[in-house]
């Protein structure tokens, strides 16, 4: 399945997969971008998102590691 901006949730379980290690509360948005951008499952416009879709997609992270 391919995923979009808006696919926040689904976006956020394939970032703990692809970074388990990682704690999703300290990452930069700037890392969180790129981070979502290289995703194989992700095919939308890199230029669509924002600080309120990447806030999202980083506490939707957050939740998945609790």
């Amino acid at each position: 399945m391919k995923y979009k901006w808006t696919d926040t949730l689904d976006l956020a379980i394939e970032l703990d997969e692809a970074h388990p290690d990682v704690d999703p509360q300290y990452v930069r948005f700037t890392d969180l971008h790129s981070w979502v951008c290289a995703l194989e499952s992700f095919e939308d416009d890199p230029e669509k998102s924002n600080e309120k879709i990447l806030e999202s997609i980083q506490m939707n992270w957050i939740e998945e590691k609790d």
